[in-house]
């Protein structure tokens, strides 16, 4: 029997799937798991949808996202955390007066704003993320408001602007991000020292911003340096970088400065893990599994489709039912006959938020969350 194209494009995904992560100088990545290879340095890395199995992504299978190449080792010992502008009194901070304040911890979604990013038609320039660009995580640490307290955060500082230890290179800029400061001191924001009961490493250690419901762009890792100041910051990361249309836009269509705002909170969405993409079935019962999250909200409801749209039934959520974080769905599935079946999920919030079918495009390819589909082949024996 001829090879068709829906085999030869699984054959395909699979081999991408299963690639070692490389390093620059030929070794493979330590504390990774094959992932998906975007760029080795600075390192993007990808988690293959079969990874997403438990509601805690694991450390070894997290996605990574860098726009400048990672610190060399940072010595825990010699670390130090500025903290310093609209102030009464600046500070240097070790990680042991860390590690003295409250430890807290909270379970939530680091989402990088561009998954989904492949999606998009047309076409868009950046890392073609697909699924897994995405993990859950329970991180530790103590409150950033506690942090801040440290050092007296003057009333007139509106804005938090966060610097991590990574450098550019070149002509790179360097990689800065402020915030509202209503944000800042949210207590579920926080300056996580660990990640899983473990250390960050290259996901940010030895302190990480956990910006929990909004954009990955907001989770500053390596945190060096955190200034309160009156004026939301400027810097190619925050202007142009990292906006969003005010309007929708016709697609191809550039968008005016003028009319783009920072993203913030991250929108209500679903991915499906099993059955893989383009995969073969055996007819008989099939679980059809995936996850949600919906930024700050919680996710109240998934939906799946078996037969592309016509029909909806309710997938069965996990218990945690949080914002921040997200909750996994099944479906048991049992197809009548053998075929070629489109499996589709979408998600509600407790907002009210529905995923729509497809996302308003921007030309940055920023936030997808179209209904996910996959494709699966069901075969007798």
């Amino acid at each position: 029997m001829q090879t068709n194209r829906r085999q030869i494009f699984a054959a395909l995904l699979a081999a991408a799937a299963a690639r070692q992560v490389i390093g620059a100088d030929g070794t493979a990545i330590p504390g990774k798991r094959p992932m998906i290879l975007h760029n080795d340095r600075p390192e993007d890395l990808e988690t293959p949808v079969k990874y997403f199995d438990n509601w805690v992504t694991p450390v070894d299978a997290f996605f990574v996202r860098q726009h400048i190449p990672r610190p060399a080792a940072i010595d825990a010992a010699a670390y130090r955390l500025n903290i310093t502008g609209l102030v009464s009194k600046p500070l240097q901070v070790k990680l042991a007066d860390l590690e003295k304040l409250p430890q807290h911890t909270l379970p939530a979604t680091l989402e990088c704003t561009g998954n989904g990013r492949a999606f998009y038609t047309p076409k868009l320039p950046g890392i073609q993320w697909g699924r897994g660009a995405v993990g859950n995580a329970e991180w530790s640490g103590p409150r950033l408001g506690d942090v801040l307290k440290l050092a007296g955060v003057d009333t007139a500082a509106r804005f938090l602007e966060i610097d991590g230890a990574d450098t550019p290179v070149m002509q790179t800029p360097d990689f800065v991000r402020s915030m509202p400061m209503e944000k800042a001191l949210h207590p579920a924001t926080l300056l996580a020292l660990k990640m899983n009961g473990q250390s960050p490493d290259i996901h940010g250690f030895p302190a990480r911003l956990i910006v929990p419901g909004w954009d990955g762009t907001s989770w500053v890792k390596w945190v060096v340096r955190l200034t309160p100041v009156a004026k939301e910051s400027g810097g190619f990361f925050m202007n142009p970088g990292y906006r969003y249309p005010k309007y929708n836009l016709p697609p191809g269509t550039p968008a005016r400065s003028a009319e783009l705002e920072v993203i913030e909170g991250m929108p209500v969405k679903s991915t499906l893990t099993a059955p893989e993409d383009q995969s073969n079935a055996v007819l008989g019962a099939i679980a059809i599994r995936g996850f949600a999250w919906a930024g700050e909200n919680a996710v109240e409801r998934v939906e799946v489709s078996t037969d592309g749209g016509a029909r909806w039934q309710n997938a069965q959520l996990s218990a945690q039912k949080l914002p921040f974080a997200w909750r996994l769905f099944t479906l048991n599935w049992t197809p009548q006959e053998p075929g070629y079946y489109t499996i589709m999920s979408r998600a509600t919030d407790t907002a009210g938020r529905v995923q729509p079918i497809v996302p308003p495009w921007n030309p940055s390819g920023y936030l997808w969350n179209g209904i996910d589909r996959v494709g699966v082949t069901v075969e007798k024996v």
